[in-house]
This record gives C-alpha cells, sequence and structure tokens, in this order.
C-alpha cells in the first residue's frame, strides 16, 4: 500500500479524528490530505492519481451522505469510504446503493479501515486503467479510413467476407485487406480480439 502515487483523502470535523488517521495512514506509507468539511475538500486541488475519500456522515453544511450521492451521479466518481459514530442499519444500506466501497460505524478497527482503503485505492487504479485502455481504443479507432470502419462494423455483426462485399459493393479480396489493415492498426491479435474491441467502442 506504500505506493507513493496515490492519495487518500479524509473528511472529517473532529480534529482528533484527522490527526489520528493521518498518522495511522501515514504510518502505512499513505499520503494523506485531511480535511473539516466537503467545502474545504471540493475547494482543494486533487491530483490525478489514484486516490479515495474516507468520509464522515455528519459533518457541518454539506453532510457526508449527501456529498456522498453527488459524488456517485458525477463523472469525477471516487470511491468513498464512509464512517459514523451515528449510524444504522438504513444509512448503511443507503450508502452501500449509492456506491460507497464500505461503511464503518466509530469506533472501527484499524485493520478494518485499512482494508477498504486498499479495496478502495484498488476500484480506483481499475476504473482508471479501463478508462486509458478505452482511450487508447479510441484514439487506434480514429486511424481507421471510411472503408476498414465500414468493414469492421459488419465483421461485428457476424456477416461473412462475401456478404460484407455484397453489401459495400467491393470484392472479397477488397474486404480482406481493409479487415486486416483494421486488425494491424487497431493491434488486434486475432479476428476474436477485433469484435472485442469494436464492441467495447460500441461499434
Amino acid at each position: 500500500m506504500n505506493d507513493p502515487r496515490q492519495i487518500v483523502f479524509v473528511v472529517d470535523d473532529d480534529p482528533a479524528i484527522r490527526e489520528a488517521l493521518d498518522s495511522l495512514l501515514r504510518s502505512v506509507g499513505l499520503d494523506v490530505r485531511c480535511f473539516g468539511s466537503v467545502k474545504e475538500f471540493t475547494g482543494a486541488p486533487r491530483p490525478d492519481v489514484p486516490s479515495c475519500l474516507v468520509l464522515d456522515v455528519r459533518l457541518p453544511g454539506k453532510s457526508g451522505m449527501d456529498f456522498q450521492k453527488e459524488l456517485a451521479q458525477s463523472d469525477a466518481a471516487l470511491p468513498v469510504i464512509m464512517m459514523t459514530g451515528h449510524g444504522d442499519i438504513p444509512m448503511s444500506v443507503q450508502a452501500m446503493k449509492t456506491g460507497a466501497v464500505d461503511f464503518l460505524a466509530k469506533p472501527f478497527r484499524e485493520q478494518d479501515l485499512l482494508d477498504a482503503i486498499e479495496a478502495a485505492l484498488e476500484k480506483d487504479r481499475l476504473a482508471r486503467k479501463q478508462t486509458a485502455d478505452l482511450t487508447a481504443l479510441r484514439d487506434r479507432l480514429a486511424t481507421l479510413n471510411e472503408g476498414e470502419r465500414n468493414v469492421v462494423a459488419r465483421v461485428v455483426k457476424g456477416l461473412l467476407n462475401k456478404q460484407i462485399a455484397g453489401e459495400l459493393g467491393v470484392s472479397e479480396i477488397t474486404v480482406k485487406v481493409r479487415r486486416a489493415q483494421a486488425m494491424r492498426k487497431m493491434q488486434a491479435g486475432s479476428l476474436a480480439e477485433l469484435i472485442r474491441m469494436a464492441t467495447q467502442l460500441g461499434l
């Protein structure tokens, strides 16, 4: 967990809890940023690295529950671990339904928090990788010309070369050449991989 390129954000209005969490998380090599309110957190810069948010339910101003719902509905979704000294089962269920990684009732075991943070950071790492992979696929797709895209779109539908040639009014050889060029540009090692890529891109 001691990757320096990841950050744990903590939002809690109790200075003693912020200090305790800061000390705990730094002791296992994590970079920590602590805030006393949602407003403080949203006003601070957020580096583009794997991150998660340890968020108290009851806060001055906007509550943690309301902010967690906002985050879950936004494009800048951040894995959230909810914590509270006043929690109940319905609140926990609601937090999990809206995407919280975990819900910890104070006082909680340090290891439970560390385990939840590791799960949350892994979730963010995976989401970032999926986003990067999809961006790379879109960049490759942009290198295909119209003819190659037309062939790929029909390959995904399961059409044979002969059928594709008939639909496009070209020869089978042309279809084969365009398919081969598309596979090369998309860096697909097989036809099955090309179809998987095209499906990811919604073709």
